[in-house]
Order: structure tokens, then C-alpha cells, then sequence
């Protein structure tokens, strides 16, 4: 019984450690968030947040995830609301959000390209989001052409792969310039889909 007692604590501790890292992170950004504070932030050592993470990219991949859980669960990310204009856009919510955390924006960036690398801890973990988006996403256009929302000349692959190059591209420009106005673009896109 102890057993189970002390997991259910280790994967409190675990939960503890992801939300915390995730607030320094937005707050912080990828350079300037270290193990240190997040450590001391949940009153751990170094030696001892590295009980529950082996490394560094570890750590930050499993803070992607938790990421991805609550964008997926506060956007309806593949709960078809990614075809509509404007404001009531899921990608327009989504990319409004992101400029209000931009360390979080840099973190995915930054991981992103360092996982290319097919030895990179975080490679699998951006290999199946990008299969899941384009999946969940050409769903979702294909779920539209039917109801005459999206013409269905056009195939829902291909615009599921522009729509996640468009997102990862316009963060990359916005953290160049943070004048750009993600969800504007993401506007443009979608209207201009829409309208065909």
C-alpha cells in the first residue's frame, strides 16, 4: 500500500513540476528559464527536480505536452472549430493566446528545430503532433467541404500541412517582430479559404 501512496505522490510532484516549469517558461522565456528556478519555484534542488526529469530537453518536451493538453482542452483544438472566421476562429484564439506567452512560443520554436535531429529526446514528440494536427485538421476540412463551407475542390491534406506551416511560421516571424499580428494573418488565411 505505501507503494502506490508514494507513486500517486511522485506523479503529484511530477504534475507539480510541469505546471510550475510552464509558468516560468511563459513568463521567463527559453534562454532565461533555468533548472535552478524552476526548482527552487517548487522547492526542490537541481539534483532533485532531476529525479522526476532525467534532462533539461525532457523536462521542456514534457512541459510542450502539458501545453498542447490545455490548448487542446481551452481551444477545442480537433473539436471542429477550426473552420470560422475571426474571433470565433479556434486558430485565431489560439494564436492570440500564444502572443501573451511569448516564452512558451520561443520554447516551441527553439525545440522544434534542435528536434529535427532524429536522436533529440523531443524528436518523436514533434514527429506524432504534426501527424495528429494533420489528421485532426484535414478532418475538420473535410468535415466543412461537406456542409459546403470549404470548396471541395481543394484537398484537406494539403490545407491541414499550410494551415500548421502557417502557424509555426508566423511565430517564428513574430518573435523576430512582435508587431505582427498572428491572428490577422491567421484571418486572411481562413477568410480567403472561406470565400473561394
Amino acid at each position: 500500500m505505501a507503494k502506490r501512496g508514494t507513486y500517486a505522490k511522485g506523479v503529484a510532484r511530477r504534475e507539480e513540476i510541469l505546471n510550475t516549469a510552464l509558468t516560468v517558461i511563459a513568463r521567463n522565456g527559453y534562454s532565461k528559464a533555468t533548472l535552478k528556478q524552476i526548482a527552487e519555484a517548487v522547492g526542490l534542488s537541481q539534483m532533485g527536480l532531476l529525479h522526476y526529469f532525467d534532462t533539461k530537453e525532457e523536462l521542456f518536451t514534457q512541459v510542450l505536452r502539458r501545453r498542447d493538453q490545455l490548448d487542446t482542452a481551452n481551444f477545442s483544438l480537433g473539436k471542429g472549430g477550426l473552420i470560422s472566421r475571426g474571433e470565433s476562429s479556434t486558430l485565431h484564439a489560439l494564436v492570440k493566446h500564444n502572443s501573451m506567452v511569448p516564452g512558451l512560443v520561443q520554447l516551441y520554436s527553439r525545440l522544434s528545430i534542435e528536434a529535427s535531429e532524429p536522436s533529440h529526446p523531443a524528436h518523436e514528440y514533434f514527429r506524432e503532433r504534426i501527424a495528429n494536427l494533420r489528421v485532426s485538421f484535414a478532418k475538420e476540412i473535410a468535415a466543412a467541404q461537406e456542409s459546403g463551407e470549404v470548396p471541395a475542390d481543394l484537398d484537406p491534406e494539403n490545407v491541414a500541412i499550410t494551415l500548421i506551416s502557417l502557424l509555426d511560421g508566423l511565430q517564428i516571424a513574430w518573435l523576430y517582430d512582435s508587431s505582427i499580428n498572428m491572428a490577422e494573418h491567421v484571418d486572411l488565411l481562413m477568410d480567403r479559404l472561406l470565400r473561394r
